[in-house]
């Protein structure tokens, strides 16, 4: 099972994950303090570390940790962890993140989402911000025996696959089929314009094939509509119009819907299988497919990074920030919690 290639055992990671209440369905950490990127981000030795945390009943869970550590918190913490919880909840992409953490002796950051937003994401792709954080190498700190999570981190794996399949030729190597995959989460995200390297994508997984060979090797193996010469490290996948509805009849819901609304003429209405059998047939197909996964990212991106200015504890609202990444200062900056939220 291909979720097995994200454990790890790292002792490190788990006496930082000693310090927050136990009830987590799953902890994973990724990001250049975890997996090494080239470029910028190639020093771990200070990077910091990101976290994720899956929590069944996040009131619970943010009332147990503001007593364990009320210094995390930005101002809401005054507001409870109902609020808390509102806030996470339903505004953004479904997660609240404690960012500039010592913990240790290292910097972290930390989010925290609910069991049932995350398992939606990893089925649908209702925002691809976690579901896209796990479909990149990371290292599983903790999971429970929840059967419904671990199938959707599994299917969420096949369904980048199946993306990254309809926006690439007929051939290519697995190099070209990883940087698909990893740039999902990325397709028309603003932070691409405002002054992240441009290069991201190519750095995460340059140093890291062999981690997603790893991670993707075995759903490629038992995938029908692909030849996967592994000694080669080449691939080849059927382009004709029937496999590329098969495989956009597998696409997550939201993307099929972005989908149709993006090639459903005013007044046509028509359902979304009938749209994705004329996407199938179009030359354009990849780009239709590039265009529908924009459409979820740009405004999740965007709605969560705003939500960071108020999450952020060490600037509850501005002030000046330590940007460690380059040991700058940045004099009342707003947009610093999009700059550090994204790995």
């Amino acid at each position: 099972m291909a979720l097995q290639a994200l454990h790890s055992s790292g002792v490190a990671f788990r006496k930082i994950l000693s310090h927050f209440p136990e009830e987590l369905s799953l902890a994973f950490a990724y990001g250049s303090g975890v997996y090494r990127q080239a470029g910028p981000c190639s020093n771990q030795k200070n990077a910091m570390l990101d976290f994720v945390f899956t929590v069944d009943d996040p009131v619970v869970w943010h009332s147990k940790n503001l007593k364990k550590n009320w210094n995390h918190y930005s101002f809401l913490k005054v507001l409870g962890p109902k609020m808390i919880s509102n806030v996470q909840n339903n505004y953004g992409a479904g997660v609240y993140y404690n960012p500039l953490i010592t913990c240790d002796g290292r910097l972290i950051k930390y989010g925290v989402i609910s069991t049932s937003i995350l398992i939606e994401d990893l089925l649908n792709w209702n925002n691809l911000y976690i579901a896209g954080r796990l479909q990149k190498p990371v290292k599983i700190i903790a999971l429970n025996e929840n059967v419904a999570l671990r199938s959707a981190l599994d299917k969420n794996l096949k369904s980048a696959v199946t993306a990254a399949f309809l926006m690439l030729p007929e051939s290519f190597s697995e190099e070209d089929l990883f940087l698909e995959i990893a740039g999902l989460s990325y397709s028309g995200d603003f932070r691409m314009v405002v002054g992240e390297d441009k290069a991201k994508v190519l750095n995460i997984v340059k140093p890291n094939i062999a981690h997603f060979r790893e991670l993707y090797g075995s759903i490629l193996q038992e995938n029908p509509q692909v030849v996967y010469k592994i000694q080669q490290g080449s691939l080849e996948i059927d382009k004709s119009p029937e496999g590329q509805f098969t495989q956009l009849m597998t696409l997550p819901k939201t993307l099929q819907q972005q989908i149709n609304h993006i090639m459903d003429p005013p007044g046509k209405n028509r359902d979304v299988e009938e749209t994705l059998l004329q996407v199938a047939h179009d030359p354009d197909c990849g780009e239709v497919v590039r265009l529908g996964l924009s459409a979820i990212v740009r405004p999740s991106s965007m709605r969560q990074s705003t939500k960071g200015i108020f999450t952020a504890a060490s600037c509850p609202l501005g002030g000046f920030i330590v940007f460690s990444r380059r040991q700058q200062i940045w004099p009342h900056d707003w947009f610093w919690p999009m700059k550090r939220e994204w790995k």
